[in-house]
């Protein structure tokens, strides 16, 4: 038995089954198909992954960073987009050529106990992304609706059941609706920076680094603020996962590598459209809010200022408003599938839990929405309470991100493991580079958040 096959061997005695089993292998893929016929087959784990990267909690995050510095924080957009598809290129690679997800292969590197530990931390992080899709839905349920906060939140625990009813339709048909879904976040935005008119020339210009971002503290945090919304651990779960949704012959390395090629591509092209969605939120927020000492820490304030032209000029209408709550919801419910998705990973994964799909996925999305219902009856529905709640998850996100980072970079360029797929020497130089800096950085996030100086 060679070193590769026996370390494979070991991972899958450690495994709980297939990652994802329902879905694992049920997507058919042409054999000798044109280039955009195959790369059809392959497109829609790219999508999932992306809702990631447009969830809720970075909406407040981009807009606020451009109504304070308008454009000068895109190229920290630019900068978080392109590592998040090398860092996504390696979890799909880690699930097409081991056959298991990143969870199933850190598992069997570790203990039991320390499996435990690396259960909880990544529970607490998919738990607050979680908080943060359950508050959007809930805040854009009560701006479209006039929903109390609490139904709102409990209402959002029923898009479990609808998770459940896609998946027995298929998993391209879940793929269907977070493309449909993505559309129409993109969709709002992008009519909405239309009408805002913003300069071209300052947009391209905010694509340059500037020093300052590294020397103004406040710069610094709300940069550093944008790349942990950006680059979420979850995703690397969920893609290393996923990735293993369509058929193929895992002893054939020249299928192995057609997957891993139309894969990235696909995750590429997904992302592109993220890092679209992200510039848009932060050209948003510097066409229309900058220089106006608006207070935009909220989701309401940003519906009540869409509408006010004393803030916004002649372009103010409910309408604007309304587009803004509906692509809110739009957001909400996309993550909202992707995140129990991702639960589910880490649960099997790291600690092998067995329980029937229902109950797996139904714990999963009470652990998220427990702290948002204490939250909202401990402060009698306050929405500025309830979204307070936002800027704590970050914590928790900036923890596990060096959690999942860390073993991907090790697994993908250890050759024993991922034979000729390993990380060539450039990209495993990179991807340390990108782990260290990440860690270093969203240390200084916690320390920022905790201490109140980004306040």
């Amino acid at each position: 038995m060679s070193k590769k096959e026996s370390e494979t061997k070991k991972i899958l005695n450690y495994a709980n089954g297939p990652s994802l089993e329902e879905i694992n292998g049920t997507v058919e893929v042409p054999e000798n198909a044109s280039f955009l016929r195959t790369l059809f087959a392959y497109s829609g784990p790219g999508a999932l992954v992306a809702v990631g990267y447009m969830d809720p909690g970075n909406w407040i995050t981009s807009i606020a960073g451009g109504a304070e510095y308008k454009y000068a924080l895109l190229s920290v957009i630019l900068l978080s987009s392109l590592i998040a598809m090398m860092l996504q290129s390696m979890a799909a690679k880690l699930g097409i050529v081991t056959g298991h997800d990143l969870a199933q292969a850190t598992r069997a590197h570790t203990s039991k106990r320390v499996g435990v530990i690396l259960w909880i931390i990544t529970e607490l992080a998919i738990m607050a992304t979680d908080i943060a899709e359950v508050i959007g839905g809930a805040v854009a349920l009560q701006l479209l609706f006039g929903f109390p906060l609490l139904l709102g939140v409990l209402i959002t625990t029923f898009d479990v059941l609808l998770l459940l009813l896609l998946t027995k339709l298929g998993f391209r048909k879940i793929e269907a609706i977070v493309v449909c879904l993505i559309v129409v976040i993109f969709s709002v935005f992008a009519y909405e920076v239309a009408l805002a008119d913003p300069n071209i020339g300052e947009i391209l210009r905010g694509f340059i680094p500037e020093t300052r971002i590294a020397t103004d503290k406040s710069m610094l945090l709300l940069a550093l603020g944008i790349v942990g919304a950006t680059v979420m651990p979850h995703n690397l779960y969920l893609h290393s996962s996923i990735a293993q949704s369509r058929k193929l012959d895992r002893n054939d390395d020249v299928a192995k590598a057609k997957a891993i090629r139309f894969t990235v591509w696909d995750s590429n092209i997904q992302l592109s459209v993220a890092f679209m969605v992200n510039c848009l939120l932060l050209i948003l927020g510097g066409a229309l809010f900058y220089g106006t000492n608006s207070d935009l820490g909220k989701f309401v304030d940003l519906f009540d200022a869409l509408k006010n032209p004393d803030i916004v000029g002649s372009i103010a209408s409910p309408t604007l408003s309304i587009l803004f709550a509906i692509a809110l919801l739009a957001s909400g419910q996309n993550s909202t599938i992707t995140g129990t998705l991702s639960g589910q990973i880490v649960m099997e994964g790291f600690i092998h839990l067995r329980m029937p799909l229902w109950m797996r996925r139904v714990v999963t999305r009470l652990i998220a929405i427990v702290p948002v219902i204490i939250c909202v009856i401990l402060y009698g529905g306050q929405e500025s309470a309830v979204e307070d709640l936002l800027l704590y998850t970050q914590v928790f996100l900036s923890v596990a991100l060096p959690v999942s980072i860390i073993p991907l970079t090790i697994y993908t360029s250890d050759k024993k493991l991922m034979g000729r797929f390993a990380n060539p020497e450039w990209m495993k130089i990179l991807a340390w580079i990108i782990a260290i800096v990440l860690t270093a950085l969203n240390l200084f996030l916690i320390y920022g958040t905790l201490s109140g100086i980004n306040k």
